[in-house]
């Protein structure tokens, strides 16, 4: 076997908060943390990051100056086992903004767009993962095949914990809450 064939020991073994913290911007670009192990996810398409773009661009005008609207960060969901997710779009507290980790209570909005592999756990996995952590919102965008995205939107139950569904939109997105916003997806 040669040194290539060996996997890092951060493949197979869980990481804790601290040792994560003491990793590079660089190490901790692509990746999630879910229980304490590494999870690697591809690059996205030119398409997933504008829609993601447009996005953040969009919310981040109409949040006012409470919020802001960002993109690729982690949110730190738990220290033990350690859990980060780097959501595409994240809605957060504007005086929050030299605070990390960004924790799910800083958090307004997560928003992810659906990939070719990220399917399951965009929608299914982590709808759970910030239901629990008590995120107010999730928007999860699907990259149809009309080329017109959709728009899944929920909102989150407190008492439960669990996200009640909300509308969907195609083409034009347009709420009132968390704030007003209309977003037109139609020009990726």
């Amino acid at each position: 076997m040669t040194a290539e064939m060996v996997a890092p020991a951060w493949m197979h073994e869980q990481i804790t908060a601290e040792e994560y913290e003491s990793w590079s911007e660089e190490q901790c670009a692509g990746i999630e943390i879910v229980d304490g192990m590494v999870v690697v996810s591809p690059s996205a398409s030119k398409r997933h990051n504008r829609l993601a773009r447009i996005l953040a661009n969009a919310l981040d005008d109409a949040a006012g100056p409470e919020w802001n609207a960002d993109t690729d960060f982690d949110v730190r969901l738990q220290d033990v086992p350690l859990t980060n997710r780097r959501p595409d779009v994240v809605v957060y507290r504007a005086d929050t903004i030299d605070i990390t980790p960004t924790r799910p209570e800083h958090v307004l909005l997560v928003a992810e767009v659906v990939s070719p592999g990220s399917e399951t756990t965009d929608r299914i996995v982590k709808v759970d993962q910030y239901a629990k952590a008590g995120i107010g919102f999730y928007w999860r965008i699907e990259q149809a095949p009309t080329g017109v995205p959709l728009v899944y939107t929920y909102v989150l139950d407190p008492a439960t914990k669990t996200y009640r569904d909300g509308d969907v939109f195609t083409g034009v997105l347009k709420v009132a809450a968390p704030f007003p916003v209309e977003i037109d997806l139609g020009q990726v």
